[in-house]
């Protein structure tokens, strides 16, 4: 893969309710540490999912806080404001006016405008639960996708290990994950009135394993997961960091196409920070996973992203395109030097590229 600032990568073959549970936050930390020994006699029947609109598009905050404008301005009257994992129909997306950001995408709620950027498109897609996990290379497990907004989790052995974790319960808040995360499952547990759940982990993280409400998540199929034209030789990733796109070719055609959001070059300052900048130059794609957790920086202004899927990594570093859960900011340089992009797109280019994951 190859990056410049035209950015190209030249491929080798190579209902607005933040807590919808069904008991309160108090009640679910106590859960959380009680681990498996409690589990065993404890049903988990108590749990479900949140209640979610059961068709069309949604959107779901990102962020802490987001205002809701009259219209697609932020010069327009502010008439209310959602908060992080706050669900809402996703009507009509627009362009309109933000001053001093690249995208000007809003999407249109029943309450009112919200910028694209922080607004997160999912869908409520409650699966049937399989009983029986399936012989693997990895041993038997299978690899999950969420494809519901969100969904808590009850943590099967404290205390935490990921930063990402520990966070979220030093300000009270549950284990959780969003639309599009992807996970492995190794264990199924069916309780007596017929309800399913999967134990899930980061295959490759921290060592956290949790207990999730099996509706949630799909079972990825081995169809889907197959090479995009694996028999051509000739392919090139093209992404342009000025113009935030990445592009696929096969010789000379172009046979996909996408928006992408690259490194950051300003803090929320305006301060040039060039350790963000995605690298520029020509990279093979030298390893891709199905799902890793992505962390970085310090201790005191640091990340840490669990499950993000279709990593294709290009530089040793770490440095990856791979799919995007935390933001919808396609079009304008905001991450920490990958290359972010939808989730469709992210596994496009997974399977498409080389090298071949079975």
């Amino acid at each position: 893969m190859a990056v410049n600032n035209t950015m190209s990568m030249s491929m080798w073959k190579s209902k607005i309710k933040n807590n919808s549970t069904l008991f309160g936050r108090r009640d679910f930390l106590k859960l959380s540490a009680v681990g498996l020994g409690t589990l065993a006699f404890r049903p988990l029947s108590i749990w479900n999912l949140p209640e979610f609109q059961q068709t069309g598009k949604l959107g779901r905050v990102t962020v802490g806080k987001v205002d809701v404008f009259i219209r697609p301005d932020a010069d327009s009257q502010i008439v209310g404001a959602l908060y992080e994992d706050n669900v809402v129909p996703w009507l009509r997306e627009s362009v309109g006016n933000i001053p001093g950001r690249i995208n000007q995408r809003w999407v249109e709620t029943p309450y009112g405008y919200i910028w694209g950027g922080n607004f997160q498109p999912v869908y409520n897609q409650p699966n049937l639960p399989v009983i029986a996990l399936p012989p693997t290379s990895l041993g038997a497990g299978m690899w999950v996708e969420v494809t519901v907004p969100y969904v808590d989790l009850i943590l099967d052995n404290p205390p935490s290990r990921s930063p990402w974790l520990r966070y979220r319960e030093s300000i009270g808040l549950p284990a959780r994950f969003i639309y599009s995360q992807i996970v492995w499952v190794d264990q199924i547990r069916v309780e007596a009135n017929g309800q399913v759940w999967y134990r899930l982990n980061e295959k490759y993280g921290s060592g956290d394993l949790f207990w999730g409400f099996a509706a949630a998540f799909r079972p990825l199929t081995v169809e889907e997961i197959s090479p995009i034209n694996p028999l051509t030789e000739d392919k090139r990733i093209v992404v342009k960091i000025w113009e935030q796109t990445l592009a696929c070719f096969e010789g000379k055609a172009e046979v996909h196409f996408a928006r992408i959001s690259s490194g950051a070059l300003y803090d929320a300052w305006g301060n040039r920070v060039n350790v963000w900048e995605t690298p520029l130059g020509e990279f093979p794609i030298w390893r891709k996973a199905i799902s890793l957790p992505l962390s970085g920086g310090s201790a005191s202004a640091g990340w840490s992203l669990p499950a993000v899927g279709w990593v294709s990594l290009f530089v040793g570093s770490g440095v990856a395109i791979h799919s995007t859960y935390w933001h919808n900011n396609y079009g304008e340089p905001s991450s920490r030097g990958c290359v972010n992009a939808s989730p469709d797109d992210a596994k496009w280019v997974f399977r498409w590229s080389m090298p071949q994951i079975p």
